[in-house]
């Protein structure tokens, strides 16, 4: 057996098992714990638009000065961004205070 032809076909397989996988990436969107209703109505609309592509989503919730003093309100904006996007993903963790951010990310429904 010629190996020269071996390891061609090898990675021929390859390359057609790589083009036929699913690329997920990790779409970001940020919150403070201040944000009005009109502004979270946007960033929702970017996150189902990302969820809907079949990305993922990662919402961060950033905390400045003496608002790290009240993590319910960034947990607040948190839960309802999950509420909003339940019908097109699943959280796959919620997150803790870490620092000046909290975190929670959501993967895309099974299609």
């Amino acid at each position: 057996m010629d190996y020269g032809k071996f390891k061609y076909e090898a990675s021929k397989k390859a390359a057609d098992a790589k083009k036929k996988t699913a690329k997920v990436e990790l779409k970001e969107v940020k919150l403070r714990p201040k944000t009005e209703d009109h502004d979270f109505q946007v960033k929702l609309r970017n996150a189902r638009r990302f969820l809907e592509d079949g990305n993922k989503l990662k919402v961060t919730v950033m905390f400045r000065g003496r608002e790290v003093t009240h993590p319910e309100f960034g947990q607040r904006q948190l839960t309802r961004m999950a509420e909003s996007v339940k019908d097109l993903g699943v959280v796959e963790f919620m997150s803790r205070l870490q620092g000046r951010f909290m975190h929670m990310v959501v993967a895309p429904n099974k299609k």
